[in-house]
């Protein structure tokens, strides 16, 4: 019987045949009686009786005058507007409803007709609502809460593995030689012992361009034009050779040095050579009497050397772990005293790795041996270090690749590697490992795509590293070009 007793007070409820007695009063009703106890309280004995409710709800300030009620000012009390019962009702049970889901939903629906869950515009937390079926709308961030893909940044792929190994037997395992040279008109020219070969990267063909007659003697640099025309060769016989790759001939022997001529660098038509006994002589390739200046600052073999891409200034590195920075040669002048501009004596071991920036023309890098392990980053124009980094291992050459302005350096003992870095933050980018004994030299193809590199293994391995996004290869041949037809315009 207690269970059917149950049962009558809840359909009573549910009926809402009379009215809820534990709800607490509804702000109307509030509202109401407490306007009507102002009223009374507001009549005194000595006023008439007969006063207006309106007119003692809102008293005058200025007797005399029109009666009118007060108006709100900006920021004053709130606007409350007018609610019907049903309303009423609905906020009532807001405010008394259980937490049960269940009882919740039932209430919501017998006072409402509806689940006030499903009739929210906006939700605290959870999905967002679903689109009605068939519903498109353009604007999909309305319905979705995941992040675009789009905005993420796609880093760039670099292959561990070399895109090309060619064999580089009887190669010469000395620190202080520059064996490897790449041109611009995409030839690769490797010394191997006392001859040397050229690659070419295009057709893939193999050229023997010259040999030395005395078995003994050996190839000790190479550097090619700027044009890629002709190849300058330093010999052990203390000689710089030029010759003519197109037809194959020898065009002169210029002899000038004492010891064996480890390094080379061309600027315009004159060729800049390193000796192994601390000199540096320019030879002016156009006249008879090829030497026309002399540098003496080293004390020890000249194993780096390299013009800045505006010819403004001669960098040269040498075993005596010293850096020096010279002027451009004066032209007609046949002196042996030039000023040096700049020398440091920062490094620990030899000076062979040499870069200039191409972005920034006063910008150097220049890597340290075994002793120092460290690449230095300098200011020409100030004469400051600008950074320096300890890399662990013997560095034996520096290349700046501009398509992504990063900083490639090859390592001999212990790494055997070459490393892609972030410019100018120095930061590691990539490794590229696969040499078996020390990298010897690298050089960087005329597209800047590919780095080539030499090691003691007696291998040449071409690494593509930093090729270019398609967009931008476009874009940078279309700005080449205008440059260009803007060029052709002004010679007409």
């Amino acid at each position: 019987m207690a269970q059917f007793g149950f049962e009558n007070d809840i359909h009573s409820i549910l009926k809402l045949d009379m009215p809820i007695t534990n709800a607490p009063m509804a702000r109307w009703q509030r509202k109401a009686s407490s306007s009507n106890t102002s009223a009374l309280s507001g009549l005194s004995p000595g006023k008439s009786a007969n006063v207006s409710l309106s007119s003692s709800k809102t008293p005058s300030k200025t007797p005399g005058k029109n009666k009118k009620q007060t108006p709100s000012k900006m920021g004053g009390d709130r606007f409350i507007p007018t609610r019907n019962s049903k309303q009423m009702d609905v906020a009532t049970f807001l405010l008394t409803k259980e937490n049960e889901p269940e009882t919740q939903k039932a209430w919501s629906v017998s006072l409402n007709g509806y689940n006030v869950e499903d009739a929210k515009i906006l939700h605290l937390g959870g999905k967002p609502l679903n689109a009605p079926e068939g519903y498109q709308n353009n604007l999909k961030v309305l319905y979705t809460q995941t992040a675009t893909p789009a905005s993420i940044k796609k880093s760039r792929y670099i292959s561990s593995t070399p895109d090309r190994i060619l064999d580089a037997p009887d190669l010469r395992n000395d620190f202080y030689l520059n064996l490897l040279d790449w041109s611009s008109r995409n030839f690769l020219a490797v010394a191997l012992h006392n001859s040397v070969y050229l690659w070419d990267a295009t057709q893939g063909d193999i050229i023997l361009l010259m040999k030395m007659e005395r078995e003994e003697d050996y190839i000790c640099s190479l550097s090619w034009t700027k044009e890629g025309s002709y190849l300058a060769v330093g010999t052990s016989d203390c000689k710089v050779q030029l010759w003519d790759v197109e037809n194959q001939k020898r065009l002169r022997s210029m002899a000038s040095h004492t010891a064996r001529v480890g390094s080379l660098s061309w600027n315009d038509h004159v060729v800049s050579s390193g000796s192994r006994s601390g000199h540096i002589h320019h030879h002016d390739v156009r006249v008879a009497d090829h030497h026309i200046g002399t540098l003496t600052a080293h004390t020890q073999e000249v194993c780096g050397l390299k013009w800045s891409p505006d010819g403004r200034y001669l960098a040269s590195g040498g075993n005596d772990n010293l850096v020096c920075i010279w002027p451009r040669a004066q032209e007609g002048s046949a002196g042996n005293d030039s000023q040096l501009i700049r020398c440091w004596s920062e490094h620990q071991g030899a000076v062979k790795a040499l870069a200039w920036c191409p972005w920034q023309p006063n910008i150097l890098a220049s890597g340290g041996g075994t002793s120092d392990r460290h690449i230095r980053i300098w200011n020409v124009n100030s004469g400051s270090c600008i950074s320096s980094l300890d890399t662990q291992s013997q560095i034996s050459s520096l290349v700046f690749a501009p398509n992504y302005k990063e900083l490639v350096s090859a390592h001999g003992y212990a790494h055997n590697n070459v490393v892609v870095r972030k410019y100018p933050s120095l930061s590691k980018v990539a490794e590229l490992n696969g040499h078996d004994d020390r990298v010897l030299s690298l050089t960087l193809s005329p597209d800047c795509s590919t780095v080539a590199t030499v090691a003691a293994d007696e291998t040449i391995r071409l690494w593509k590293s930093f090729e270019m996004d398609p967009v931008k290869k476009k874009a940078k041949e279309r700005m080449v070009k205008s440059t260009s037809s803007v060029i052709h315009q002004s010679i007409r």
